[in-house]
């Protein structure tokens, strides 16, 4: 069966539309994506994979380099980006915006999509569509690379559909660019060259654009592979994905398709009357073939390989979001292409009435995105740490991190351990080209902890949990010294860690004055030392 659509009844490729039309449908859901994505967009903290950005953003241009050489390759090209947004800033709002932005871009080019492959009124619809999906609004509000990667596919895409109908080699030469620039970002959506190559073969493809596609794809690919050595080398950062299941896709699928289940049924349903109906099987490269494939097989391929090396999580996949809005938009207009001319309404009236589905969609999840500006939204809250941090702990302070990792709880917030001495720092993170930085060893630790009388603890949140467990000798070390020498006095709690000072056994310590250790590193706003995924 050909999936392909070049427009109502399978008409051959037309001009462009009306300028003014064209240019609305574009601009509109970039203005509503714009605003979406602004709104609640400081909820007062970060969680550790923006706590990630930050630290990594902060550092010199040599120190990234040195960084990247060790972990985190397959970010390093978004660091450098917020590198320069930042400005030596822990500012997490600043942090978002190059999100925001990518995600307006992405409703822009989305809607660009659905007024080259059918109309503008698709186009439109398309693009509301995406930025009223609480998924885009999640990535739009995320420090992080994916809803700029994903408006780097959409532009892909969309040049990609150009290359197709006006071949020429230097349009597939910026198809390439695209392609490489998105893939560096992210090396994942290197899968949308799949997508594309299934749109060709769908369409029935004349050699020539066989030959142009898999020059471009050839030479995006070599210069992605880089990228895919250095992050083979670092794949211990993604140890923790467990292999996925049917029960990953059908949740990728609903977070896609949206909820509550009206949302996710009409969704599908309108999606399904695009690719199924007969005036949208005919043509070249048309909507459904452009856009079926790109919202389903790089999430399927991802699916499929992490099978035998589990790869997936759904932000890797995102960026092949934008085809079923697209999808969904042209089976709305299937729908009303379908009615009576007697009944159908006029073609303002159809415009209105698809964007108050929208409308009524965003109504309906209106919950979940009030949910996504929440601090309860990601896994982590280390705002509140942090704020419980600078409550509690003074300049002159001994802290213990347990694990390294907790240092990400603060750290981003310097002010909130200014002038604590932390007890187990030997190296810093930018020093040592980590994100944790390096801790002393065991016996460096135990003379360090020989002279305090007083220590607080801040437990990462799986460290304050019953029956932790650590395979670090360091870790056993501090756990060790804890329960020989120190008994607990006071502590507070929050979703994402727990501080607890602890005195020393019996009094104040022998060797040192009370609170001394001269030993350890004092924390200060310009020594970043933390580490997140």
């Amino acid at each position: 069966m050909r999936i392909s659509s070049d427009g109502p009844r399978g008409r051959t490729p037309r001009a462009l539309p009306a300028a003014a039309p064209a240019v609305t449908a574009v601009l509109l859901p970039g203005v509503v994506m714009l605003c979406l994505g602004l709104w609640g967009l400081d909820r007062g903290t970060i969680w550790r994979d923006e706590a990630a950005t930050i630290l990594v953003a902060t550092r010199s241009l040599p120190q990234i380099h040195h960084l990247l050489g060790n972990i985190d390759a397959v970010h390093g090209l978004y660091y450098v980006l917020i590198h320069f947004v930042l400005g030596g800033q822990t500012d997490a709002y600043l942090m978002r915006v190059p999100s925001v932005l990518g995600a307006t871009a992405a409703a822009c080019l989305v809607a660009a999509l659905g007024i080259r492959l059918a109309r503008p009124r698709v186009g439109l619809w398309a693009g509301l569509l995406y930025a009223a999906s609480p998924f885009t609004g999640y990535y739009a509000q995320e420090g992080r690379s994916y809803a700029i990667v994903a408006a780097g596919a959409a532009a892909a895409t969309l040049m990609f559909v150009h290359c197709v109908r006006h071949p020429s080699w230097p349009a597939w030469a910026g198809y390439a660019a695209l392609v490489t620039v998105t893939a560096w970002l992210h090396e994942f959506a290197v899968l949308v060259l799949a997508a594309h190559a299934v749109t060709l073969l769908v369409s029935r493809a004349a050699p020539v654009l066989w030959r142009g596609w898999a020059a471009a794809a050839a030479a995006a690919v070599l210069l992605v592979l880089p990228l895919a050595g250095e992050a083979r080398e670092q794949s211990f950062q993604v140890a923790w994905i467990r292999r996925p299941g049917w029960g990953d896709a059908e949740a990728l699928l609903r977070l896609a398709a949206g909820h509550p289940g009206a949302v996710f049924s009409t969704t599908l349903l309108l999606a399904a009357a695009a690719v199924f109906a007969p005036s949208v099987r005919r043509g070249t490269c048309g909507l459904a073939a452009v856009a079926l494939p790109l919202a389903v097989v790089p999430p399927a391929l991802l699916l499929t390989l992490s099978q035998w090396q589990p790869l997936y999580a759904p932000r890797y996949t995102f960026f092949a979001f934008a085809g079923l809005p697209l999808l969904a938009a042209a089976g709305v207009d299937t729908v009303l292409r379908r009615l009576p001319e007697r009944v159908r309404p006029s073609a303002y009236v159809q415009v209105t009435a698809g964007a108050a589905l929208v409308a009524l969609a965003f109504w309906a999840q209106f919950p979940a995105h009030l949910r996504e500006r929440s601090p309860e939204s990601r896994r982590d809250d280390f705002g509140a740490v942090a704020r419980m941090a600078e409550r509690d702990l003074r300049p002159g302070d001994a802290l213990l991190y347990l694990p390294k990792t907790g240092r990400r709880l603060t750290e981003t917030y310097p002010r909130a351990v200014a002038g604590v001495r932390d007890v187990a720092l030997k190296s810093t993170g930018a020093r040592s080209g980590t994100l944790y930085g390096v801790d002393a060893s065991p016996a460096e630790l135990r003379a360090r902890m020989a002279c305090l009388s007083r220590v607080w603890v801040l437990f990462d949140a799986e460290a304050g949990r019953p029956g932790w467990r650590t395979r670090s000798p360091v870790e056993l070390a501090k756990l060790a010294l804890l329960e020989r020498d120190f008994t607990p006095l006071t502590e507070s709690r929050r979703r994402s860690g727990l501080l607890r000072l602890y005195e020393r056994v019996g009094g104040p310590a022998p060797t040192c004055g009370a609170g001394a250790g001269p030993a350890a590193a004092t924390v200060t706003p310009t020594e970043p030392t933390l580490e997140s995924r």
